[in-house]
């Protein structure tokens, strides 16, 4: 049986998802017609759009650029292939076929060869899809499943309250890690630590998140984010609430309390991954990570900024207690206002959740737990390039992210001689940068993605900016003799690496949407070596040269080679793991 869609424009598009739906119903094959008389740009944007929903809904697509308008009839102007008569329209002719129109009122199409379809004499109700659109017209149904919402409706909706929570969460995240980079300061002078030692005391963070990422992602595929990211609030914010008393214990303890931070918290990016992908369309995607990814970066301003301050007040204990103490706070509304996919939620509307699930054509695998118990395929994970791509991207991002976070106030301290609070403000305004490029990196995503970019492009653009910016801002840092112009490159540098997470992050989710979890875990894994040998190694390395210029060049020509290598390896389609080749 044949269903013949006729687009005249963009807008049209959205009668797609009716057709889909009297696809489902009638088993009926659908043929999408473009008029002819529209400009390339919008004729291939409609193609590109049409061909992914009959992908996704496993029609058949076949593409016709032969319609002209003539007033207001529409002339066919190659044959059609013989097509079955569609249940509902009369009897009379076993040949005839239904036409769908949007947009503007067309009467009748007139077929080469054939007698024009009067659309106006099929009664409303036949046409319906399910029981449930009984009562609706076509173009109501349509509307309704396809209307995009505008701005006050997207940020009142249950989605972008779960990714503000999201924020929040991984603020208090990165200022519970961030502390340690400005507490370190008074613990090195009061216990004489070298900087070689005070490396390793910061890196003890990274011993935690080296373990928990692989096994966090696994959880997180299988029982969904909220409970995962919960178990994991409550530990990493126990632990930071415990620190002080740690370190005043002994160097065990604090480097244990330390360690079980990084426990914890290796979960969370594998959570907000997870929470992203159930409840956002992909056209949605990148603002969402963009908003989670910028409380990530604000929790370093956070951090920097009101630790020195809570010590002022209330000594080494301060700002460890108040941001333990938050993330309890966090975590009684976490529990009580979120769930980890969105046909979960209560208070959910029923237009949000069909939007949601018409966007996504949501798969099994995003709206349940998985079943399996088994291994994850890590061999054939690891048997593709695409996945190494993203392995080496995150390294590298790691390796950047924590030599810059645990070392700026010291590299600030002792290079230009500023104190404590001095040295966490010039420390702290690049991360705020970050936060804002980020949402700007996320929209751009998405509208490069909306206007027809491949989203294997659109990745490797963002990539590359993420990469190359900070690498060549790194080699101006270099070249800086005042600490407002350290910070100022130091900002360029992290503001431009924020657009890496609309490449290497957000593709995990496109090459293995059934691994996303453990396939982020795997990255943050590797990544976690690669920051210990970096924050580690820049102690030694600063103290075997004497100078952190040279450490802070090798750290910018990995940039360049890591952006070299994404670009040739990565790709936006989703892999095939299922074999090895």
């Amino acid at each position: 049986m044949g269903l013949l869609l006729v687009a005249q424009d963009e807008t049209d598009v959205g009668s797609c998802d009716l057709a889909v739906a009297i696809h489902r119903h009638h088993r009926a094959s659908i043929f999408f017609f473009f008029f002819a008389n529209r400009s390339n740009r919008k004729q291939l944007r409609l193609v590109k759009m049409c061909y992914s929903l009959s992908i996704q809904s496993s029609i058949d697509f076949h593409n016709r650029n032969a319609l002209k308008i003539h007033g207001d009839r529409a002339i066919l102007t190659s044959n059609l292939p013989t097509l079955r008569r569609i249940p509902f329209l009369p009897e009379r002719d076993r040949r005839r076929k239904l036409v769908l129109c949007t947009g503007r009122v067309v009467n009748s199409l007139k077929f080469t060869g054939n007698t024009s379809v009067d659309l106006c004499g099929i009664p409303r109700h036949r046409l319906r899809v399910s029981c449930s659109d009984a009562r609706r017209t076509p173009e109501e149904t349509a509307a309704e499943l396809t209307a995009q919402p505008n701005f006050s409706e997207f940020i009142t909706s249950e989605r972008v309250k779960v990714v503000a929570m999201l924020a929040l969460a991984l603020a208090l995240c990165n200022a519970d890690r961030v502390v340690m980079s400005v507490a370190i300061v008074p613990l090195s002078l009061s216990r004489g630590w070298s900087k070689s030692f005070s490396g390793i005391v910061q890196s003890s963070f990274l011993w935690g998140y080296l373990i928990s990422p692989i096994a966090g992602g696994t959880l997180v595929d299988r029982y969904g984010g909220k409970v995962v990211m919960a178990w994991g609030v409550a530990l990493w914010s126990l632990a930071t609430f415990l620190t002080p008393w740690a370190a005043d214990s002994s160097l065990w303890a604090l480097l244990a309390a330390r360690a079980m931070v990084g426990v914890a918290e290796g979960v969370a990016l594998p959570c907000m991954n997870n929470m992203v992908a159930r409840w956002f369309p992909p056209t949605e995607r990148s603002r969402a990570v963009g908003i989670a990814m910028a409380g990530f970066q604000l929790g370093n301003v956070v951090g920097l900024m009101l630790s020195p301050i809570l010590m002022s007040q209330g000594g080494i204990y301060g700002p460890f207690v108040i941001f333990g103490l938050s993330g309890f706070l966090w975590l009684l509304v976490w529990l009580s206002a979120t769930s980890s996919a969105p046909d979960r939620h209560p208070q959910i509307t029923k237009s949000e959740l069909e939007y949601i699930k018409q966007k996504k054509q949501i798969s099994t695998m995003e709206n349940k737990r998985i079943s399996t118990s088994g291994i994850p395929p890590f061999g054939r994970l690891l048997s593709k390039m695409p996945t190494w791509a993203v392995i080496v991207a995150n390294s590298m991002h790691s390796w950047g992210f924590f030599v810059i976070l645990s070392w700026m106030p010291i590299y600030f301290n002792s290079v230009y001689h500023v104190n404590l609070k001095q040295a966490a403000w010039f420390s702290a305004v690049p991360w705020s940068m970050m936060a804002f490029t980020g949402y700007i990196a996320g929209f751009w995503s998405d509208l490069l993605i909306r206007r027809g970019t491949s989203i294997t492009l659109t990745r490797k653009i963002m990539q590359s900016i993420g990469f190359i910016g900070p690498g060549i801002a790194l080699i101006g840092l270099t070249t800086a003799k005042q600490p407002l112009v350290a910070s100022a490159w130091l900002s360029l540098a992290v503001g431009l690496k924020s657009f890496s997470h609309l490449g290497f992050l957000i593709n995990l989710q496109e090459i293995a949407p059934e691994y996303s979890g453990v396939l982020h875990g795997m990255c943050l894994t590797a990544g976690t070596l690669a920051a210990i040998v970096g924050t580690v190694g820049a102690g030694f390395f600063v103290e075997l040269l004497g100078s952190f210029q040279g450490f802070i060049l090798l750290t910018a020509i990995l940039y360049l080679l890591s952006a070299l290598f994404y670009n040739i390896y990565a790709t936006g389609e989703r892999v095939d793991f299922d074999t090895t080749a």
